[in-house]
């Protein structure tokens, strides 16, 4: 059975995740402010990481950030406000794997999580590091260098850089992307695929705005040029 900690200040909303989350057979840990999410994370090691981007004491940026660090690969999916855009590609480029928008159905919520779950089990299919330009990126350890900076990547970040660098120099499709890595249960959309890319090329590129690696194809999808 697995475990999911809820990460999240509001009551009501809480309580509605975990009464569906333990209905479907998870076990279910809660925590009300990011101090305390952290120290759960930490000590009871959950599955999977539900963590809302606004909370007391520290902000689910904060926690991200500081789970990463510690070398904990747990599964987190960040829960961010329909308007925070920013905020979905800031959580991914600290490490998230995953967003999913309020207000949200508890079915997508549901489909996301398993997703996020069956991919964490998963061996990596690839022991490869990647030279990209002035970025080393481990595809196991899930992290890129660039200079003097270190980034950490989510699982469907690795999983684009696979699909785009095996096919390199060819154009990709959005909805091959999304079929292969999210899959159709999973409610994903072309803006998926976009805010990972642009958190992948924070990470990746020396110039995100002016791409030199990542390239948007337009109407079909993107390229890798190595």
């Amino acid at each position: 059975m697995a475990r999911i900690l809820i990460a999240e200040d509001e009551p009501d909303m809480a309580m509605g995740l975990r009464d569906n989350l333990q209905f479907e057979g998870f076990e279910v840990l809660s925590a009300a402010d990011g101090e305390q999410a952290l120290e759960i994370a930490k000590t009871q090691r959950p599955d999977l990481i539900l963590l809302d981007v606004m909370m007391p004491k520290m902000d689910g940026f904060e926690v991200c950030k500081s789970i990463r660090e510690s070398g904990f690969n747990v599964p987190i999916i960040m829960l961010t406000a329909r308007s925070q855009e920013m905020d979905i590609v800031r959580g991914l480029e600290l490490g998230a794997d995953d967003y999913i928008t309020k207000p949200f159905s508890i079915r997508e919520l549901l489909a996301r999580i398993k997703v996020s779950l069956r991919h964490s089990g998963a061996a990596p299919s690839t022991s490869r590091v990647l030279n990209v330009g002035e970025s080393e990126i481990d595809l196991i350890k899930g992290v890129v260098v660039r200079g003097d900076q270190k980034f950490s990547l989510g699982y469907f970040e690795i999983e684009l850089l696979k699909m785009l660098t095996e096919r390199a120099e060819q154009p990709v499709p959005r909805a091959e992307l999304l079929e292969k890595i999210w899959g159709l249960d999973a409610f994903p959309t072309n803006r998926t695929v976009d805010n990972h890319i642009v958190s992948l090329r924070r990470k990746i590129e020396i110039d995100a705005k002016d791409p030199q690696h990542i390239i948007t194809v337009h109407t079909i999808g993107y390229k890798f040029v190595p």
